[in-house]
């Protein structure tokens, strides 16, 4: 039985934390014993129960630890490999041999450390973004990757959520020579067509065009754009709402641009729910303006349940499949209500599966 290792900050909300646990849900666990290891016990999404696979917990590291040059962190006798495993739950065998040990993070000093710190066979790293514009965009996350960007060259192969991103992670961290997989994330239609029969009182107006958007509220994701083209769409369809679903560190500054636009009853932020699907199955269309993803798992949520997207062009690279709209506003002004048809993304999610399969060995 083949034995993996997965590394991961937590299970609060995101896309990384909901890409983690689609996968998990996707493992065959007659051919493998997984252990999941969280430096934080707090989360907003349920656990999957299954047999062999089991979940461990620790505390984060020091907040200067995220300040302090890879390779210096990793000598540190705090951190040496026995440490580590022994600040997670005592039956935790630090003798394993791993076939596979995972950072499912990537951002995080602490799941590199401990994807470094157990006897594998094999080391592999997710990346779930693109990395050459969240280091042109994001100041502190320049300032991260300073401090962090030697721990790649630990890592035998990447896996990218996107062929998008592939290039762009090649030229920041000069890896030409390592294995880059592109595996989208796994949807879990299941999932999502259980949870969307759950009963909610949030209703929306049939006589309009009901349009949504999903994710944390900040500067990548985009909503200023989407409330600036708004602005533009509302005149010419009085009939058009907009609920965003999500919360983060921009709200008041999305809240001010709202009373600035005088979109008051255009558009509501709905904050985060914990199951999304009954208020996207009320909608008509999906709409996403991120200035750049790794892939964007809530669109093909949306698809999933038969909305109509409206993504902006330069999503397309991340998502091969869905075409982007050069004109967005113009799109949302002619919108029409068209009938939901549900998509299993059968085909989508069986690649998904394969590519996972064959990177874990359980093909062999």
């Amino acid at each position: 039985m083949h034995k993996i290792a997965i590394f991961q900050s937590d299970l609060r909300v995101g896309g990384i934390q909901k890409a983690l646990l689609n996968t998990l849900n996707e493992i065959d666990y007659n051919l493998c014993e997984v252990h999941v290891f969280l430096y934080d016990e707090e989360a907003f999404f349920d656990a999957p129960e299954r047999k062999n696979l089991h979940f461990h917990f620790s505390k984060p590291f020091f907040y200067a630890a995220r300040l302090t040059p890879f390779k210096i962190l990793r000598r540190l006798p705090r951190f040496s490999p026995s440490n580590i495993l022994s600040r997670f739950s005592p039956e935790v065998d630090p003798d394993i041999v791993y076939d596979v040990a995972v950072d499912f993070n990537s951002y995080r000093n602490e799941c590199a450390v401990g994807a470094l710190s157990v006897r594998a066979k094999k080391r592999v790293m997710w990346i779930h973004n693109d990395m050459e514009m969240k280091i042109r965009g994001e100041p502190k996350y320049r300032i991260l990757w300073h401090f962090f960007k030697a721990k790649f060259q630990y890592f035998d192969e990447f896996v990218a959520v996107s062929p998008g991103i592939i290039e762009g992670f090649r030229r920041k961290t000069g890896l030409r020579d390592k294995k880059v997989t592109a595996i989208p994330n796994h949807v879990d239609t299941r999932e999502i067509f259980e949870k969307v029969g759950k009963e909610i009182s949030f209703r929306v107006d049939p006589n309009c065009y009901n349009l949504c958007t999903m994710g944390r509220l900040c500067h990548q994701k985009g909503f200023d754009i989407l409330l600036g083209f708004m602005a533009q769409v509302a005149p010419a369809r009085p009939d058009m709402r907009l609920y965003i679903l999500g919360d983060g560190p921009d709200r008041a500054k999305l809240e001010a641009q709202i009373r600035r636009l005088k979109l008051g009853g255009v558009v509501t932020l709905l904050g985060n729910q914990k199951n999304p699907f009954p208020y996207l199955d009320r909608m008509d269309g999906f709409v996403l303006t991120s200035r750049y993803e790794g892939q964007g798992i809530v669109i093909w949520e949306a698809k999933a349940l038969g909305l109509e997207l409206f993504i902006s062009k330069n999503l397309e690279k991340y998502n091969p499949g869905v075409d982007g709209r050069e004109d967005l506003p113009k799109a949302l002004i002619s919108a029409q209500k068209h009938e939901k048809i549900r998509d299993e993304l059968e085909g989508y999610n069986k690649k998904i599966s394969q590519s996972i399969n064959e990177l874990l060995e359980l093909d062999k």
